[in-house]
């Protein structure tokens, strides 16, 4: 896991797919989806959502509702968009479970958290030969799960601006500040 962690050091991003699954084990959303990483710091861009966060602050923009939610980072909750968040903090936060190797050499690995949480398991599958996540599933406890499919990933040098909202770009814009 060290590999893993490792990968989310320096300014990344990737693609992914995003699914939904109700407890009926039903899809009830899919979408395609880009974050751009680095050191605590992401942005997740979907076709009609963002959610950005400098570290301290998590900016959630809807577009199609025209609003964007501003609230702080939790300091006693780990947020399972933020890999490096989720990778550094996991043996703190979670027990992990070895399961198996599959065939095609992708470990899996349970982290099920150790204080309440959200979401009773995540699951990684992670490719043992390049250290890279391929595929980490968040399991609720109404029986329904987020699945995420890295499907690209590549180093890139973001700007600091990526990782901010900056309600004076989009006009018209309902800022809610719950902080």
């Amino acid at each position: 896991m060290k590999h893993a962690a490792a990968q989310f050091d320096n300014n990344v991003v990737f693609s992914l797919k995003a699914t939904m699954v109700d407890a009926e084990k039903k899809t009830v959303a899919e979408h395609s989806a880009q974050v751009f990483y680095n050191k605590g710091r992401y942005r997740l861009t979907m076709p009609e959502l963002e959610v950005i966060s400098n570290g301290k602050t998590v900016w959630q923009w809807n577009r199609q509702a025209s609003e964007v939610i501003v609230s702080d980072v939790g300091t006693d909750d780990i947020d399972p968009l933020n890999p490096g968040q989720l990778l550094a903090g996991y043996s703190q936060a979670f027990r992990a479970k070895y399961i198996r190797t599959e065939n095609d050499g992708t470990a899996i690995i349970d982290l099920q958290p150790r204080s309440a949480r959200q979401f009773h398991k995540i699951r990684l599958m992670i490719d043992e030969k390049s250290g890279h996540l391929r595929r980490m599933e968040v399991h609720r406890y109404d029986g329904s799960r987020e699945l995420y499919t890295i499907i690209g990933f590549k180093k890139t040098n973001t700007p600091d601006r990526v990782f901010t909202f900056d309600p004076t770009q989009h006009r018209g814009v309902e800022v809610i500040d719950m902080r």
